[in-house]
């Protein structure tokens, strides 16, 4: 067995037992065999491991949820560092601040906050990674009420390259705190997390309103008039999905492609039904449905259509607005995609979203009201997903006349070209590639949406 000495954790080579179901990752296309898989137990640990493996030359990757599209978890032949044991949440409701080890799920952390009816703005899938999620910035539901997952982080533990164990704050290493609030993984692996908690559910209302395919510009259109005049209670996300073949779905309509409202509201239960009632009459859905529901539901909503063993590709863009001309790429797009499980996300981002300073963070996006469009396919069966690949590809071709010029979320890139990743940071970049150089001056971590060195 390799030996890493002063490990407490547990180290799986291919031949031990349970290294099969350790090295899988979400995305099933992904298929990584490291030579040495390191289970740590603490930021001790990981120091330990980042050792060995430069002193062996051994490629390393960090694996929090294992949600990477682009299966950089992994590495073959390489060293694995798994945190998945990291999964600790310790919350202080007084102070309203929470600790999260760095391989904790969203779920972990919903569960322990909830618990005080409290929440941090995270990603909308439950079983994603919190390091990794919050690393590239982090949207979801709440990002309309309390902005991002890094503009709610108050501090991070953090192993570097040589194997220092650093805390990055306002008050310590400023530099390094700035650049990993968007800056991915590039600086070394956090193991922990203290975020600011906001007052969040236990109940939300949830509605959900479908229209058919041929309705997909008048969709667009009342989402490009509704979406600025809505409060920040309330966030709806436009999905270009099939229909479930649910009980409140006509059976004429399952399985049937369409766009849907999904309309959440954290405030008073009247102000959500209003803004149903204004898309209601404003275009009739052919069919909706309706539930106050836990927040945690909310956070798992999503979890089955992207479960683990889908085969993925992914690309996106933001948008700063819902042009006549985007919204005709996007139906003619839209109608052209093959698998049934594939899908198209918008996320409206502005209120405290565009509330915090472009330069605040590192993150990869301008802090202006805009969307966020994320074009994901999926399939079940591996031989179907190069069509995916192909109509994920040409869709993001054709929009990109209409974008705002300013590169992807990293979240969002399956492939992360080095254009493409300096056009997402912009003027950023250059600050990104000094912290990178006095950090990870090497190129340690580099299994991610990279930045060079200076």
């Amino acid at each position: 067995m390799t030996e890493l000495a002063g490990f407490s954790g547990t180290v799986l080579t291919p031949d031990q037992d349970g290294y099969d179901e350790a090295r899988r990752l979400w995305n099933a296309q992904h298929v990584r065999q490291p030579a040495v898989i390191a289970q740590v137990q603490s930021a001790e640990d990981v120091a330990v491991a980042i050792r060995y493996g430069v002193e062996n030359g051994l490629e390393i990757a960090v694996r929090g949820g294992a949600h990477s599209v682009s299966g950089a978890s992994s590495v073959d032949n390489g060293l694995m560092i798994d945190l998945s044991a990291l999964n600790s949440v310790y919350v202080d409701a007084e102070a309203r601040l929470a600790r999260v080890g760095g391989g904790a799920l969203l779920r972990d952390l919903d569960g322990a906050t909830q618990e005080h009816g409290l929440a941090v703005p995270a990603g909308v899938i439950s079983h994603t990674g919190v390091g990794g999620l919050t690393l590239g910035g982090g949207m979801g539901w709440l990002s309309r009420k309390y902005g991002l997952s890094i503009d709610n982080l108050e501090s991070v533990q953090l192993v570097t390259a040589d194997g220092s164990i650093l805390r990055a704050a306002e008050d310590e290493n400023p530099d390094l705190f700035w650049g990993v609030r968007g800056g991915g993984g590039n600086f070394g692996v956090v193991t922990e997390f203290e975020f600011r908690l906001h007052e969040a559910g236990p109940m939300v209302q949830y509605g959900m309103q479908f229209w058919t395919v041929d309705q997909g510009a008048d969709v667009l259109r009342l989402a490009r008039e509704l979406f600025p005049t809505l409060p920040a209670d309330i966030n709806i996300v436009i999905a270009a999905l099939n229909a479930p073949p649910a009980p409140f779905v006509p059976e004429a309509l399952h399985f049937a492609p369409g766009y849907a409202f999904v309309t959440v509201g954290f405030g008073p239960p009247e102000q959500h039904a209003e803004v149903l009632e204004r898309i209601r009459t404003a275009l009739p859905p052919s069919f909706e449905f309706g539930t106050p529901m836990p927040y945690v539901a909310l956070q798992q909503s999503l979890d089955e259509p992207n479960d683990w063993g889908h085969h993925s590709y992914e690309k996106g863009s933001y948008l700063k607005e819902l042009s006549d001309g985007a919204i005709e790429v996007i139906t003619q797009e839209i109608a052209k995609k093959v698998s049934p499980m594939s899908a198209t996300m918008i996320y409206r981002l502005d209120q405290a979203y565009s509330a915090v300073d472009d330069d605040a963070t590192a993150f990869g996006g301008e802090r202006t009201d805009q969307y966020a469009l994320f074009i994901v396919g999926h399939t079940l069966a591996p031989e179907l997903l190069e069509a995916e690949k192909q109509w994920v590809r040409s869709f993001w071709e054709a929009l990109q006349p209409h974008t705002a010029g300013i590169g992807s979320y990293v979240n969002g890139m399956t492939e992360a070209e080095d254009d493409r990743i300096k056009a997402s940071y912009g003027s950023k970049y250059e600050r990104l590639q000094q912290i990178k150089a006095k950090y990870d001056p090497d190129n340690v971590f580099h299994r991610n949406q990279n930045i060079l060195p200076a």
